[in-house]
């Protein structure tokens, strides 16, 4: 029986994921496996590789051949050439942290306005253009009382002074 190291695709319509299985050479590629040594995932930056290497050795060891694909993921990881490439991603800020760090941003200061003006109705505007032209009609508070007061009519009761009084 030839037994092959090779990979067996898992994961979604354009999100694939695939194990490093250990299967028979006439199996299906999805089929049944004798056993499973890793994972490999493309899609994460850098791609993600986890490989039982103790298994892998032991399946080499014994005959089993690495498909193309399998020998450079073990190429990357040290279990065929020697030395490993595989490059890690950078580990992520706790976003506990960074919470909290918004949070004390946002109380340490008031913010003075607020980042985008009300904007004023139409009608606002015109009304405070209409008062600033009443206000500007008013007469000005440095004239003097006669100026500003209208003469007084006498009554009806009372005698105009420059009239004579009339005689019986």
């Amino acid at each position: 029986m030839a037994v092959k190291i090779r990979l067996k695709r898992m994961g979604k319509i354009r999100a694939p994921f695939y194990r490093i299985v250990i299967a028979d050479s006439r199996t299906k590629r999805d089929g049944r496996v004798i056993e499973e040594i890793g994972t490999y995932n493309p899609k994460t930056e850098p791609s993600t590789i986890h490989v039982d290497s103790e298994r892998a050795q032991y399946w080499l060891g014994v005959g089993a051949q690495p498909t193309e694909s399998v020998a450079a993921i073990l190429k990357v990881t040290g279990d065929i050439g020697g030395t490993s490439t595989l490059k890690t991603p950078e580990p992520k800020a706790d976003k506990a942290i960074a919470f909290d760090a918004a949070l004390k941003e946002l109380h340490a200061e008031p913010k003075a306005k607020a980042t985008t003006e009300k904007k004023a109705s139409k009608k606002a505007d015109t009304k405070a253009d209409t008062k600033a032209d009443d206000v500007a009609e008013e007469p000005k508070a440095e004239e003097t009382p006669a100026e500003a007061a209208p003469a007084e009519e006498p009554k009806a009761d009372e005698k105009p002074a420059d009239e004579k009084p009339a005689e019986a």
